[in-house]
């Protein structure tokens, strides 16, 4: 099995065990594959290990966080979606006014790119709200954000670019804001004034 520095500390499993978890903690960090996910069973392995070793007792509360962190990003979605789009709007601006020796926190880069994941899968995508919220919230922290971690705002942005060109029932509005967020990254964070004019008297119209 190939070890990363992300790795969860789960050897001290049986092999059944380990894959699992690894399975379980895959699928929660993917938006798209929460249902496939036994959060019940995970949790009792997970207590049943932390009661016999002392060690792994700590890893636990890192998995236990992860699943934490799902489970109430999911439930206020399903809950509220009024709730879900504030939500991600209250934790962008925090990242964007909150700052350490004048740069973004690092503890919040994840949690804000969890928020940008989920508002760009295919559901989320056919929901102009959300879709609105994603493009504005782009809008203020996209740039941070890159620099704190491009990789991750890559892989938001193959979400979006397939998104747009594959997903089918987009409205006219979602796929308008969606090229709209493409072209302004793609031109460094800003948009041309003829962009700006083409877009905004669209949206106007």
């Amino acid at each position: 099995m190939e070890n990363c520095k992300e790795d969860y500390k789960i050897q001290s499993f049986d092999l059944e065990t380990q894959n699992l978890l690894k399975t379980a903690l895959k699928a929660l960090s993917l938006p798209s594959e929460p249902s496939t996910v036994d959060l019940e069973k995970v949790s009792n392995v997970i207590v049943d290990q932390s009661l016999k070793d002392q060690v792994f007792s700590k890893e636990a509360g890192r998995i236990c966080y992860t699943i934490v962190q799902f489970v109430a990003r999911e439930d206020t979605r399903l809950r509220s979606l009024q709730e879900w789009v504030c939500f991600v709007t209250f934790i962008c601006n925090v990242f964007d006014y909150l700052k350490v020796n004048n740069m973004p926190m690092v503890a919040l880069v994840h949690p804000v790119f969890d928020c940008m994941l989920r508002l760009a899968q295919p559901d989320s995508l056919n929901n102009e709200e959300e879709v609105d919220c994603l493009v504005l919230q782009l809008h203020r922290i996209g740039d941070q954000l890159e620099k704190m971690d491009g990789q991750k705002m890559d892989e938001l942005f193959y979400l979006l670019r397939d998104g747009f060109l594959l997903q089918e029932g987009l409205s006219s509005m979602a796929r308008l804001l969606l090229l709209e967020i493409l072209e302004f990254r793609a031109g460094g964070w800003m948009l041309s004034d003829t962009a700006q004019k083409y877009y905004y008297s669209e949206v106007t119209d």
